[in-house]
């Protein structure tokens, strides 16, 4: 019994108790130590006959007797004495937490309130069974820190929880604690740490339900009333049918603001994929003309490479871009191996574009990575009509390659190296020459290669060929043969 195990009660003090509190509440108006420690001798009775019902009763009329009282030191005296008792029963000393919890609002000023929190997290420390209660009342402490501008403080008292590993908690109260945990990383300024714990977050959880029909319904609220009639008290809670949405959207525009600031696009566009996959932001043209808008901003912005490319294609295809013309407009010249001439791209689609807050043309104090987004953008026009000239051009003079990317020559050189680096294009420049090679010089093995299997498919051709003037030279002979057969008979 000295591990809190509960075991039947050797004895039921239902009545006793009855009978005591109502003798300790009109004690307590005359001499509240007198009512605690009247309630203190019955309670080690229960605890020690394991009446569980009794034990947590007197527990909460305790710790209610000392904060009636207004003395709240002695309230946590209360609360710490009675969690270190011998064999204090785990259930029992549960249910004290949480009435004492309940009175943390009541606390009449700041330092009673810090004083009672701290209380808590003591007797909370290192105990499984109340590590929920624990989670909660450490939000709180970190709310007040955050209320009173100490981010830092509020960051590390919630960033020590690992809430993840909580068997007991929702596993909604668990994502709400983590997105918090981001929360404050990010205004820190603490990028790393919020990386680290937005990937403590399965997506899955936030995964689109399908519609069901209303049979399924009443068969999966059977479902869930069996299973709550046959879990034990140990078992950790059914997770209940909510709708995560506003979790949702919250997680990802955290990733968005992640991945805008590191800089990467493709994951930003995948994040806002994700958020036009919410039914209320599809039920909400503002918010649907929004998210469009930026997945196409976003991949367009990505580095391309094979992912994104195939990402841009099934972008292109979506019947809903042509709510945003404008974008889808700009998004069909990406997918065409066309060049598009970077002044004409700015004085077309500039304005509209730099009237988001996506772009800027100039330097924006409100969001600086505007400029650079601009920029970028640029870039991609770039390397797109890098590699239109690749695909078209074996060899071509540098000052003709200039004109096409309108370009200076070194803006041209250094293009082109990205491009070969990233092993986007295959190139060589030639600069006593001012010539670039963009196809791959082949040694003999690979000519030898490419005309033995040129020469294998032509006889395989010419085989085939006659094949069928054998075929029909048969036929040619055998036709007359049943002309003639027919004529004699």
């Amino acid at each position: 019994m000295s591990d809190g195990q509960l075991f039947k009660p050797e004895k039921d003090y239902t009545a006793e108790v009855d009978k005591q509190l109502l003798e300790a509440q009109e004690l307590a108006k005359s001499s509240v130590q007198a009512a605690l420690e009247k309630l203190s001798t019955l309670e080690k009775h229960t605890r020690q006959a394991s009446d569980l019902a009794s034990t947590s009763r007197l527990l909460v009329a305790i710790v209610t007797i000392a904060k009636d009282s207004g003395d709240w030191s002695l309230l946590n005296e209360q609360v710490l004495l009675l969690s270190k008792k011998h064999g204090q029963l785990k259930q029992a000393t549960t249910r004290m937490v949480q009435v004492a919890m309940s009175f943390i609002d009541e606390t009449p000023d700041m330092e009673k309130k810090l004083s009672l929190i701290e209380t808590l997290r003591t007797v909370t420390e290192g105990k499984i069974f109340v590590e929920v209660e624990r989670a909660r009342v450490t939000r709180i402490l970190s709310d007040m820190k955050k209320g009173q501008g100490d981010l830092n403080a509020a960051a590390d008292i919630l960033c020590e929880l690992q809430v993840e590993t909580f068997g007991s908690m929702e596993r909604r109260e668990k994502t709400e604690f983590i997105l918090e945990q981001v929360a404050l990383c990010i205004e820190k300024g603490d990028w790393t740490q919020a990386g680290i714990l937005s990937r403590k977050i399965g997506t899955k959880f936030f995964a689109r339900k399908p519609k069901r029909t209303p049979e399924q319904i009443e068969k999966d609220k059977k479902e869930r009333e069996e299973k709550e009639k046959n879990r034990s008290i140990d078992d950790p809670p059914l997770e209940k049918e909510d709708d995560v949405t506003d979790l949702k959207l919250r997680y990802y525009e955290q990733q968005i603001t992640l991945a805008k600031h590191e800089d990467k696009y493709l994951d930003a566009c995948k994040h806002y994929r994700q958020v036009l996959d919410t039914e209320s932001v599809e039920e909400t043209p503002e918010q649907l003309h929004a998210v469009l808008q930026r997945v196409i901003y976003y991949i367009l912005l990505a580095p391309h490479d094979n992912e994104q490319s195939d990402l841009l294609h099934r972008i292109n295809a979506d019947t809903r871009n042509a709510l945003v013309p404008e974008e889808k407009e700009l998004l069909k010249t990406f997918t065409i191996p066309e060049l598009m001439r970077w002044p004409i791209v700015s004085e077309r689609f500039g304005p509209h574009l730099c009237s988001t807050d996506v772009f800027s043309a100039i330097e924006d104090p409100e969001d600086p990575k505007a400029l650079t987004r601009w920029q970028d953008l640029r870039k991609r026009v770039i390397e797109h009509n890098v590699r239109v000239v690749a695909k078209y051009y074996t060899r071509i003079q540098m000052h003709r390659l200039t004109q096409l990317l309108d370009l200076d020559e070194e803006e041209t050189e250094s293009y082109i190296s990205s491009l070969v680096t990233a092993k986007t294009v295959y190139a060589k420049i030639d600069r006593p020459a001012r010539v670039v090679t963009f196809a791959k010089t082949r040694d003999a093995d690979e000519v030898l290669n490419e005309w033995s299997g040129s020469m294998k498919s032509l006889l395989g051709l010419l085989e085939r060929i006659d094949h069928l003037i054998t075929k029909e030279e048969m036929m040619a002979r055998i036709q007359p043969v049943g002309d003639n057969a027919v004529k004699a008979h």
